[in-house]
């Protein structure tokens, strides 16, 4: 039997405790091609960004080209990065950090992606969690990247969910909406995975126990020392969440979704951003918009989604 072709994917991120999660189901993942990492402003800044992703990578024992992307807003504001949620470092605030060699790419990661779409036409799937600013520049670069590429799948929205930054508004989107706004209107193939299901899958903080006694490695003893952190936040805001002692996936339900798009349920329609007023940020699906090759995710299979998680990270892919 042949073996099915693995899945190209670039991966735009703003590491962050969930983004690691992410980016370590990527790589242990063994249908998914981690051709490189854009980073971006959001859980942290863009130079923190950076640097995670670099650490993450090398520390996983993985050679990944990792770029530099916008460091702010198009048009508004700059935010402070959650530290409360992440940390001040975005991992948990680490105690110590191992040293790394790892170097940034030269080119942006808005480049990057035109580069490697171009290099690869019709293979590649960018799989998107933080702001929206990379891919909206890399439109402006190469307003035939639609047509480039694969698909692209975000994390970030929310349709009837109530918002996490506002009653309306998810946070990646709030961030950068006019950003938003010009990738979701692109037309080119896209899967919206928001609140209205990210927060239906808690994984709890004994997977990630177990993980690090499985796998004794640095990797995930840093997993684990972020994970800790980032459930304290929602144990204190989520009576349902200090029960089981756990946190949201949210990041990683993307790359979930990329490999198992089964497990979820979705309604076709062109979604827009607001972009001004009270309801900055908001996500709005017009379900009568035939033409429209965008959709967004409103069920998920939550135990299969965990089961899938646990499976994947629990896969002997650590270097020794």
């Amino acid at each position: 039997m042949t073996a099915s072709p693995s899945i190209k994917v670039i991966y735009d991120t703003d590491p962050g405790v969930d983004d690691a999660m992410a980016l370590y189901f990527a790589l242990a993942h063994p249908a998914i091609d981690l051709l490189g990492i854009g980073t971006t402003f959001g859980n942290v800044t863009v130079d923190q960004a950076a640097i995670n992703a670099l650490y993450l990578t090398e520390l996983a024992g993985k050679k990944i080209p990792v770029t530099k992307g916008i460091g702010s807003p198009l048009r508004l504001p700059m935010h402070a990065p959650p530290v409360h949620i992440h940390g001040a470092d975005g991992l948990g605030n680490l105690p110590v950090r191992i040293p790394v060699k790892g170097r940034l790419e030269p080119r942006s990661s808005a480049q990057f992606i035109v580069d490697m779409a171009r290099e690869y036409p019709g293979e590649i799937t960018v799989v998107a969690v933080a702001p929206l600013g990379n891919l909206s520049l890399a439109l402006e670069l190469e307003p035939g990247l639609p047509q480039l590429l694969r698909q692209v799948i975000l994390m970030g929205g929310t349709l009837s969910e109530p918002g996490n930054v506002s009653p309306v508004a998810e946070a990646n989107i709030w961030c950068d909406p006019h950003a938003a706004d010009h990738v979701f209107r692109a037309g080119w193939k896209l899967a919206m995975v928001g609140l209205d299901v990210t927060h239906r899958v808690i994984l709890p903080l004994s997977l990630f126990e177990r993980l690090a006694q499985r796998q004794q490695h640095p990797a995930t003893d840093t997993l684990l020392h972020a994970v800790r952190f980032y459930s304290r936040f929602y144990s204190q805001r989520h009576a349902r969440m200090a029960e089981i002692q756990g946190c949201f996936g949210h990041d990683v339900l993307a790359f979930i979704y990329l490999v198992c798009p089964e497990l979820f349920t979705t309604e076709p329609g062109r979604i827009s951003v607001t972009t001004e007023g009270p309801a900055l940020g908001q996500t709005v699906l017009d379900r009568d918009s035939h033409s429209s090759q965008s959709k967004a995710c409103v069920q998920v299979d939550t135990q299969a989604c965990v089961a899938a998680f646990e499976r994947t990270l629990m896969r002997p892919w650590l270097a020794s």
